[in-house]
């Protein structure tokens, strides 16, 4: 509805004549009428005034329905509110998912691995250098020769350096060179499958 059939509307509904409203509002009488007629509209001052008189608010005054600006703004607010509730079960989710899944990537990386490179295996190297027996053993896997564990006389680590190399044929191979060149020997016993019992 225009503003000055709302006035006009507002005004009979408060049993005002225009003379009457034109008091109140301080302009003169004239100035009711072409509103009504829509000739004119009131200014700010004279729309607070009137919205005073009649008791509305200026939005109901000139028919501004906010009721679809605060339902379109409380719909993009919810809207807003439901996107972050998302984000955070996403993150929620995701911190407890992650170290789950980095785990178990883990373990079966891990088995792959450990399917390829073939069953357990155990190997001993016995030397004999300056009069003195010494002895290491490994665990290693059979198809790629890395070594999982190894123990035994350090000397024979120590004077070689062979704690660099993991792979058994190198480190064996280390020892077994160095003690040759130092007048000793070196035997290494037969391979056999680690029985894990």
């Amino acid at each position: 509805m225009e503003i000055g059939k709302k006035i006009m509307n507002l005004r009979k509904k408060n049993g005002l004549s225009q003379e009457e409203l034109a008091e109140k509002v301080g302009v003169a009488r004239q100035t009711i009428s072409k509103w009504e007629l829509g000739e004119t509209s009131p200014d700010i001052r004279q729309a607070k005034e009137l919205s005073k008189i009649f008791k509305v608010s200026l939005d109901e005054l000139t028919d501004n329905d906010i009721k679809d600006i605060l339902v379109e703004k409380t719909s993009n607010t919810e809207k807003l509110a439901g996107l972050i509730l998302k984000l955070i079960k996403f993150m929620i989710i995701f911190i407890i998912v992650l170290p789950v899944l980095l785990v178990t990537l883990k373990i079966i990386f891990k088995n792959i691995n450990e399917h390829n490179s073939g069953r357990l295996m155990v190997s001993t190297i016995n030397c004999t250098l300056h009069d003195a027996e010494y002895s290491y053993e490994f665990l290693y896997y059979e198809n790629s020769g890395q070594i999982k564990e190894a123990g035994g006389d350090g000397y024979l680590i120590n004077i070689t350096d062979a704690d660099i190399y993991d792979d058994i044929h190198k480190v064996q191979d280390k020892i077994d060179a160095y003690v040759k060149n130092n007048g000793g020997t070196c035997k290494i016993s037969e391979e056999k499958p680690y029985d894990e019992k």
